[in-house]
């Protein structure tokens, strides 16, 4: 190579605008209906029932242990439903064949045993377990009782994060060489909140979405992880909400950085390289996103609808419920998750290694 043809200024290679490419992002559609049950009306359950409700999915009953919660929900949502104080009620009484198990992660485990133990396919809220002894546990119950256990990791429909997991299975960009997440963003509304009083709630709660992202379009577990967290100078939530995570696979690297005591500026970005293109999704939040495509032939801008919450909580619901009608595992089977756990679990440890 001559000096002339060295890029010695670092410029990229000029490329020409494409026709854009389409892939089957969007969550798929059951064909009949379904009778759901939802375990748990706390916060995030709002979410849940406005994507259902949207999607047009018959929610038939609810139970929380505080049953005013419970009765606000049913009432704002489906106010046909039926209204329980206890779980074990729900499952013994409501005519259910799914139930959405939306319940803070410690008291989780053993509604779901409950649930595959009646014989209901089950979505369970993310993280479905909190060891990975447990996990396996309970995807040997679900199979032992002919049940489907799915996790409501939302990000795997979310229309950007599904776009770029749909295009790597089309092998647009080849095989994947690096993955490159930087999330920034005010994460500071959690003073008060159960989130408040977890140790690495940035790593645990909020990264677990890309760990299960990576493991949606790399095959495997990373051989070698690296993580760390810190405080923000000025942050106001207990957790350190500055945290990193670095993932190396045998011909993959993936790096993870999120500072979440971004009060300005806030940016969210996924860049995935692959060997014969890159894909680029940003924004500035869940919400906002766009996805540009660049390959040899060129590069194109991808058409997307839907966002973070509402395409993202529907479709977790979606997929199981297309896998229970077509006899088949979904996409985001318990099993599966267990990949990105392992990763979440491992990473937290080593960041807990050198505080």
């Amino acid at each position: 190579m001559s000096d002339n043809e060295r890029n010695y200024d670092l410029k990229p290679k000029s490329s020409e605008q494409v026709a854009a490419k389409s892939f089957p992002y969007e969550p798929p559609v059951p064909l009949r209906s379904h009778r759901i049950g939802l375990i748990g009306c706390g916060g995030i359950s709002e979410n849940h029932l406005a994507a259902y409700k949207h999607a047009g999915f018959d929610v038939v009953a609810f139970s929380d242990l505080d049953l005013s919660r419970a009765q606000a929900r049913r009432d704002a949502f489906y106010p046909d439903g039926e209204v329980f104080v206890e779980s074990q009620a729900l499952l013994e009484n409501a005519d259910v064949d799914v139930v959405d198990i939306a319940t803070p992660a410690a008291v989780r485990v053993p509604i779901i045993e409950a649930a595959l133990d009646a014989g209901k396919n089950v979505l369970s809220q993310k993280p479905f377990v909190l060891d990975m002894e447990t996990g396996r546990r309970l995807v040997d119950l679900a199979d032992e009782k002919h049940c489907l256990l799915a996790v409501n990791q939302n990000g795997r429909w979310a229309p950007h994060l599904s776009f770029l997991r749909e295009a790597v299975k089309a092998d647009l960009i080849g095989d994947v060489v690096s993955v490159a997440v930087d999330i920034h963003w005010d994460h500071n509304w959690i003073q008060g909140t159960l989130f408040d009083q977890m140790t690495h709630v940035v790593l645990e709660d909020f990264a677990i979405h890309w760990f299960d992202f990576t493991a949606s379009i790399v095959p495997g577990i990373a051989d070698r992880i690296y993580a760390s967290a810190m405080r923000s100078q000025g942050q106001t939530a207990k957790p350190p909400l500055l945290a990193t995570a670095l993932l190396d696979y045998p011909k993959t690297r993936v790096v993870l950085n999120f500072d979440a005591d971004t009060r300005w500026g806030a940016e969210d970005r996924t860049v995935v390289r692959g060997t014969k293109g890159t894909l680029i999704s940003c924004g500035t939040s869940l919400t906002e996103q766009s996805v540009t495509a660049y390959t040899e032939e060129g590069w194109f801008h991808a058409d997307l609808q839907g966002n973070w919450f509402r395409e993202g909580f529907f479709g977790t619901m979606a997929e199981l419920l297309c896998a229970i009608e077509q006899g088949r595992q979904p996409l985001n089977n318990a099993r599966d998750n267990l990949r990105g756990l392992a990763m979440c679990f491992a990473a937290v440890e080593n960041a807990e290694s050198h505080p």
